[in-house]
């Protein structure tokens, strides 16, 4: 059949060409088939027995299964190991209409030196070939839909290389101390956790609590840098140099909108000084300039901006509150203290922002915005991480170079006496500068209190400010 086409000059014959097929609508739609993601989970336990139990019990419990699992035992003294091996098999779990199958094996690996970097490499190696991987903390419990939430968050972008959970901390003790320290890391991880969220959920730091990585990115990584493996153990804090490493190689690190896991808390003093002396010297080794001539970008690498906004800040709060406490004193000792109601508008201020921190916590305790809103044991555990960021500040400045994870391991026993040190030398130091107030005449007394009174309130005046901004700043929706 064809139809006369006729032009100005020219008629031409175009053939008509009949469809030898009549398809409907739904069949012309190409249906994608989807091919699902192979997640490996590893989790580096080294003495959890107290844990490791509820750690794969909350794994077994996903939403979403990991395809397979591997507990590595690595330098253990209790029985992890015969814990988790009661685990271990293969397992068919019904999930909907669907039925998900997973395994765990479980792995002694004895004495490693490299402790958590050697078993965390390990795992590396077992789960290659899969599509991400997932590192899970001995002490960390996923919540049910943890997985499943993270897995469609980094599926959803290419540009992902990794995608950390919302920590929070168990706070499930009667031990009045304990309790402070616990409810005081509350309050640490939940400000640390908005400060990430509220940055367009740029995380600095895809810590190993529970964080899901793409495996090409973490083979870019060791191809980039010439690393036989993706962690490395000359660093402190492996998982923020890896971070990092991920940062500069175009990817972004993420924290998850709504994939939560409850992390095992620090309720000693012994051992929470351990680790955050571990993990304040580990920032410092990454930020400071020249430390590693391998990490591209420092100091002023994005990922370590934040690290330098808390230094700063820290470094803040103990001026203020030394120079506070040094004026009040010299001033009642001359009998020359005149207080105006004005100083207590940085505490008021203060205190408002804490209990908007707690009470964007989710699932909050009457624990948590008590913490908040009576100051009294925030600011108690404000001066203990002032110890902590002093004492790893110094071992930093000595050179001295020593084996901060030995030092934590030990401070988890319960031995050492290294958290005394900042104690001891506030009252030396106090000490000394009694002693030479005293030595002083009145004249230089007076004058002191003249010049100091007036430069503490400009920088408190800063700070308020500060605190000002942080408690008026919008949230979105987002809970820590």
């Amino acid at each position: 059949m064809e139809i006369e086409m006729t032009g100005s000059d020219v008629t031409v014959y175009a053939p008509v060409v009949e469809d030898a097929f009549d398809f409907s609508a739904e069949e012309l739609a190409i249906v994608e088939t989807t091919r699902r993601a192979q997640i490996v989970c590893i989790i580096p336990a080294y003495n959890e027995a107290e844990t490791i139990e509820s750690v794969l019990e909350g794994l077994l419990a996903q939403t979403r299964l990991p395809d397979a699992v591997h507990v590595i035992i690595n330098n253990s003294s209790d029985n992890s190991f015969d814990l988790a091996k009661k685990f271990a098999g293969e397992y068919s779990v019904e999930r909907g209409d669907a039925i998900q199958n997973t395994a765990i094996y479980v792995h002694d690996m004895g004495k490693v030196p490299d402790k958590k970097v050697g078993a965390l490499n390990y795992g590396f190696r077992l789960a290659d070939g899969a599509d991400f991987l997932l590192g899970v903390d001995g002490d960390t419990v996923m919540s049910p839909d943890a997985l499943e939430l993270m897995e469609a968050e980094i599926t959803s972008d290419p540009r992902i290389g990794g995608i950390s959970a919302i920590y929070t901390v168990d706070n499930h003790t009667r031990n009045p101390i304990a309790s402070l320290l616990l409810t005081g890391q509350r309050a640490q991880f939940a400000a640390f956790n908005l400060q990430n969220l509220l940055r367009g959920r740029n995380m600095a730091v895809l810590g190993g609590q529970s964080s899901i990585f793409r495996i090409s990115a973490l083979h870019e990584v060791m191809a980039q840098y010439h690393q036989d493996t993706p962690w490395v153990s000359d660093s402190e804090v492996e998982d923020s140099l890896l971070s990092l490493q991920i940062k500069n190689l175009g990817y972004s690190t993420k924290i998850s909108a709504t994939a939560r896991a409850v992390v095992g808390g620090m309720d000693n003093i012994r051992a929470l000084d351990g680790q955050q002396v571990k993990w304040n010297y580990g920032a410092i080794d990454l930020m400071w300039p020249g430390q590693r001539g391998d990490t591209s970008g420092q100091p002023f690498h994005p990922n370590l901006r934040l690290r330098w906004i808390e230094n700063i800040g820290m470094l803040v709060n103990i001026f203020t509150r030394i120079s506070f406490l040094a004026l009040l004193i010299g001033a009642l000792s001359i009998d020359a203290l005149v207080l105006s109601p004005i100083w207590l508008i940085p505490p008021i201020v203060a205190t408002a922002l804490n209990v908007r921190i707690a009470m964007s916590i989710q699932g909050r305790t009457w624990r948590d915005v008590l913490f908040a809103a009576t100051l009294v044991p925030a600011e108690i555990y404000m001066w203990v991480r002032i110890g902590h960021f002093i004492r790893a500040w110094t071992k930093f400045l000595s050179k001295v170079r020593t084996d901060n994870w030995a030092a934590q391991a030990r401070a988890e026993r319960g031995a050492g006496w290294a958290h005394l040190t900042p104690l001891i030398v506030a009252v030396v130091g106090l000490a000394a500068i009694v002693y030479g107030w005293n030595a002083l005449p009145v004249v230089a007394q007076a004058s002191i209190l003249w010049v100091g009174w007036p430069l503490l309130a400009i920088l408190t005046a800063l700070q308020t400010l500060f605190m000002l901004r942080q408690l008026t700043r919008r949230q979105y929706g987002y809970r820590a």
